[in-house]
Order: C-alpha cells, then structure tokens, then sequence
C-alpha cells in the first residue's frame, strides 16, 4: 500500500469512521503520512481544501467546450487536464517510434529514411536542373504570392495579436512544463540563444542593405529625401519587428505546451493531437515530420551558402582573398566542422557558449560604431523610429495595396512573410527546446518584446549611419552643383554605401564600414563582422541540426550522437553542392511556395492552441502560489477571488 492510498484511507476514517479503539500512535502515524503527502505535493493546503478546488476545477472544465475532435482524448502519460500539479511517465506510444537496436537506434526510422531521400532528391533537381526548376518556381511564387498575399498579411497580424493577448489574459500564469518546474538557462543566455538561433546573421546581412533599399525607393515617399529616410526605417522596424518574431513563437509555444505540458513528442506533429489523437503517431504524423525536416534542412542549408558568400566579400574588402567557389567550399567545411563539434558538446555547453560569444562581440561592435559614427543622429533614429514604428503599427499590418497594385508589396513584406514561415519550424523547435519551465507570459514577453528592442538598436546604429553617410553625400552633390563643380542637371545617384549595396548587397556593410574609418579601425571593425558572421553561422548550423536530429529521434531532447554528425555532414554536402551548382536562389524561391502550406499549418496550431488552453483550470487558480486565494474563497461561477 501507498502513502497516498494509506492517508487517503486514514482520511475517510478521520470523517466518521474512525475504529473506537484507535490509539494514540496511530493517529500520530496518519498525522505524519499525511504531512509526508503535503510536502510531496508541494502543496500546503488542507485536505478539504484542496478537494473543494479540485471539485471545482473539474466542474469548471465539464462546462467548456470539448478540447479535442470526439472520441479524442489526451494520452494517459500526459498531465491531466484540470490539475496541473500531476506528472506521469510519458505515453507509450512516443517511445514506441523509435528504434530499440540496430543501425536507427534511438532514431524514428521512417523519418529518418524519407526525410534524408526527399531532400537529397530535391537538392539534385534543383542543381542539375537549376534553369528548369528555377522558372517553375518562379511562376508558382507569383502565383502564390498575388493569390494569396492577403492570407499572410491577415495571418501573421492576427498571430501577433493573439500572443499579446495571451500575454497579459490569465493564461499568462501556465507554465511550460511541471508547476514547479524552472527554466533550464538564465535570461542572458536564453536570450543570446534566441538570437543566434533565429535572425541574427539576417541582421548583419541586412542591416545596412535593406533601408539603403527603402531609401532609394518605396511607394510612399519620394526617393533619397528626408522622408524617405524615415520610411526606410520605419519599413526595415516592420520587416524585423514583431511580426517574424511572432510567427516564431507561435510555433515554440505551442511545442512547448504540448510537449512538456501535455507529455507530447517534441515535433510539429504533436500540434495535431485535439483534432487527430493517435493517429499523429501513424502516417499523417510521419508525413508532418517529413516535411518539417525538409524545409529546416533547405532553410539552413541555404543559409550556409549565401552566409559563406557575404564571409567571403568581406575578406575580400579586407585582405584582398579571391571571390571564388574554392574559397567558399573551404568556409563552409570549417563553418560545419566547428558546428558539429558544438551540436554534440549540447545545448548547454557548446550552443550556449557560443550564443553567448555572439551577444558580447554584437554589442562591442555596435558601441564602436556608436562612438565613431553619427551618435546624436542613430540615437534619435532609434527614439523617432521607434514610435514611428508603434504608431503606424496596424495599419502597416494591414496595409495591402489594394488600389495602386504596384508590385512593391510582393517583393517585400508579402515576400518575407512567408520567408519567415518557412524558417518558424526550426527556429520555433530550437526556442521550444531552450524554454522548459518558463511560463506563457515569460516566454512571449522574453522572446517577442526583447528580441524586437535589441533589432531595432541594431538597426538603429547601422541602418541609421548609412542613412547619414548618404544625407552627407546628397548635401555634398548639392553644394557641387550651386558652386558650378557639376552642371545644374547632374543626378544624384546615391552616395558610396547605396551604389555599393545596389551593386551587391553583401558589400553594404563592409561599405559603411569603410566610409565611417578609411584607416585601420574600419578594417578591424571589418574583420570583427567576418568574425561575427562564422560564429553566428556555426550557432544557426549546430541549432538547425539539433532541431532535424530532434525531429529524426521522435521528439527527443537529446538524440543519439551519431545522428547529428550525420546531419551535419548532410548539410553541409547540400549547401556545397547548391553553391557549386548556383541553386540556391531556386531553393530560396522554393521556399516561398512551401510557407502557404506552413502557414495553414500555423492557423491550425493557433486554434489547436487556444481550444486546449481553455481546459485549464480556473483564472485564480493558476496564479502563482503566493497570490492565490483560498479555493473556499473562489467563485466557482466567474473563476475569479471573490470579493
């Protein structure tokens, strides 16, 4: 007999049936199992107490609507759905997946086979045939794109607001994972992860080069003037805002909560559980995962390959190295080779490290270029834009372009949209994975709030010094013309950093760089970026294994070693192979017709998400313990303390 079941049986007898000729010991005995129970649970509530909440909670959750599609309940290994405070073993069907001997030990060998088939398959294509597979593509993106721009433009906006909601709604309180579970990183390092899992090599390839863009040209402003340089920032805030970020921690969220809540594997198909059930562990699961694998892979694989391309442009600039497929080839082994070492050292030893290393060589860099740049004008770029960006916030959201039709939309925000969907499996997986045991609120504020001000102070301090240098340089070809140096009809053409970024946009960056310091700390702070573009590469290369070797072993937080040298090997093999072939643009255009179907993905999940939150127990119930009432003073009606 138990403890529980002994004190459980002690307490029916304490309520009118205790023998007459119980002694003293005895009841000293139920006192201390009883208290043994208590402190167990971690809960220091008395027994009739905590009957009445559980009651409560229970009758609370019979009057919402059903969680799942009939007939579809939770596994029996997963935490039961009004009390939170249970943790049992894992369901056996999870486990069953993966390979108990053999070469695929540990391993699903279903996803495994067919992922790495559909993508080496895919990737021959693509290089073989490049001009073929590059025009089909083509046409199916515009397609896509004119078809259904308004599908992503309403989708992500209103992801976006459903994660501020959740935010601050009651459901803020639930945590990810065991009610007295704490998160495995501190808030320094979890952060540093999320950037270099996430668009931290995108902010240095495109904090120079995209409000260069926007300068010379956007549908709402004239181009190279005032106005237009506000609106290049106030577009680059929205493409890097909150909006990617929200597609991202849609996906880590609703992993997370199935997964260390609900006791669900570790992969996209677990998001398909309420309307599914047992059937996620069948072909329809296999198949979610299949695909998931091989867009991560294609997504990380084509970073590599354009990474290596602005690594090589900037040793160029720098020390006069070759631009050449030789050298390329050379960066991306090395690049694999440091990021295989750091993917099997593990999460919290080599990804975290190097996060970490990251976030310090970031901010070094951008106080060097706030102490020789334009200091008064990035830090009232950074205060303007900012609540440029704040106050035009819904209406860039919804803005379409619906009369004038020009195009510009669906090579920008309609065009990174499903960009982003496409990159929100990995990078919500690896978030997922870094978050166990924050709450909904942490999680959301920690990872949409904070990653959003570090980008706009990034893009502040470099968008906002090539926007300077470019002011300069129009000033400069003014005064030219009025003293007579150049004739009165002599365009403007842009300065030195736009020209450069319009001839290519790796060369943006190195550029400003130049033109801040002719000397020698333009070329150290050079060297640096080269620097930070490796070991943001090797962050994103080890975090995107991890993620497709997760996803090969069934949801495992630490799958076997073998697999991720594997991985590895693949992807670098995929982006060497894509380089050489000059396939990469066919797989980024590729890309874009897999987000429609990512992004129905994401509605399902979001519903999927929201049903399942509602079976939680009540509002005051899942405050924190200190600020929890009573369960006698809870009005079982509101779900709220009453008054």
């Amino acid at each position: 007999m138990t403890i529980d079941d002994s004190a459980s049986m002690d307490d029916k007898n304490s309520c009118g049936e205790m023998p007459a000729n119980r002694s003293k010991n005895d009841l000293a005995q139920q006192l201390v199992k009883k208290k043994i129970r208590q402190l167990i649970q971690g809960n220091e509530m008395n027994e009739k107490n905590s009957s009445m909440h559980d009651k409560k909670c229970l009758a609370h959750a019979a009057r919402l609507p059903s969680l799942c599609a009939p007939g579809v309940r939770f596994p029996s290994g997963s935490p039961d759905l009004t009390t939170s405070r249970q943790q049992h073993p894992l369901p056996i069907e999870k486990h069953a997946m993966r390979a108990e001997s053999g070469l695929f030990k540990g391993l699903n060998p279903t996803v495994t086979i067919a992922s790495k088939v559909l993508v080496i398959g895919f990737v021959i294509f693509c290089a073989v045939l490049a001009d073929q597979a590059g025009a089909i593509f083509q046409q199916a993106s515009t397609a896509v794109l004119n078809n259904a721009k308004w599908f992503y433009l309403g989708l992500v906006s209103a992801v976006l607001f459903f994660l501020l909601y959740l935010m601050v709604s009651r459901f803020g309180h639930i945590r990810l994972g065991k009610d007295d579970e704490r998160p495995e990183f501190s808030f320094i390092s979890w952060v540093s992860m999320l950037f270099s899992g996430g668009m931290g090599i995108g902010l240095i390839f495109w904090s120079v080069a995209e409000p260069m863009w926007h300068y010379a040209d956007n549908p709402f402003t004239q181009g190279m003037s005032e106005e237009s340089a506000a609106m290049a920032m106030r577009l680059t805030f929205f493409h890097w805002g909150l909006h990617p970020w929200a597609v991202f921690i849609i996906v880590a969220l609703s992993l997370a909560y199935f997964a260390y809540r609900k006791g669900l594997p570790l992969t996209l198909r677990s998001i398909l559980y309420p309307f599914i059930g047992d059937r996620i562990y069948g072909p329809i699961g296999h198949t979610v995962d299949i695909l998931t694998v091989a867009i991560t892979a294609f997504g990380v694989s084509q970073s590599l390959g354009l990474g290596v391309v602005q690594m090589n442009s900037g040793l160029n600039k720098v020390f006069g190295l070759p631009i050449g497929i030789g050298v390329q080839l050379t960066m991306i082994a090395l690049i694999m080779f440091f990021a295989i070492a750091s993917v099997m050292s593990g999460v919290g030893r080599g990804i975290r490290r190097l996060s970490e290393w990251n976030m310090v060589l970031s901010v070094v860099i951008v106080l060097v270029v706030l102490a020789i740049g334009p200091t008064r004008y990035m830090l009232n770029t950074f205060l303007q834009s900012t609540g440029d960006y704040a106050n035009n916030l819904v209406g860039m959201s919804l803005w379409s372009d619906v009369n004038a039709d020009s195009g510009w939309q669906n090579w920008w925000t309609a065009f990174y949209w499903p960009w982003w969907m496409t990159w929100a499996p990995f990078v919500g997986m690896f978030i997922a994975r870094i978050s166990r045991g924050r709450t909904i609120r942490e999680l959301i504020g920690g990872a949409l709030i904070v990653p959003t001000l570090v980008t706009f102070i990034w893009m502040s301090v470099f968008g906002g010094s090539a926007l300077h240098e470019e002011q300069q340089a129009y000033q400069a070809h003014e005064q030219a013309i009025a003293s007579g140096e150049l004739a009165a009809d002599s365009e403007f053409m842009g300065g030195a950093i736009l020209q450069a970024t319009q001839e290519d946009n790796t060369l943006a960056l190195f550029t400003l760089f130049e033109a801040l310091d002719p000397g020698l700390l333009g070329s150290v702070l050079s060297m640096l970026a080269v620097l930070l573009l490796a070991t943001y590469f090797i962050t994103s290369a080890d975090s995107g294994t991890l993620v497709l070797c997760i996803l090969d072993s069934a949801g495992s937080s630490e799958p076997p070693q073998a697999i991720r040298v594997v991985w590895g090997f693949v992807i670098a093999c995929i982006a060497g192979a894509l380089l050489y072939a000059g396939g990469l643009q066919t797989i980024q255009t590729a890309s874009i017709i897999a987000g429609l179907p990512i992004a129905v993905f994401i509605m399902l999940m979001t519903i999927s998400l929201y049903r399942t939150l509602r079976r939680e127990p009540m509002a005051a119930a899942m405050l924190p313990p200190q600020a929890r009432p009573d369960a006698a003073d809870i009005d079982q009606a509101s779900g709220q303390a009453a008054s």
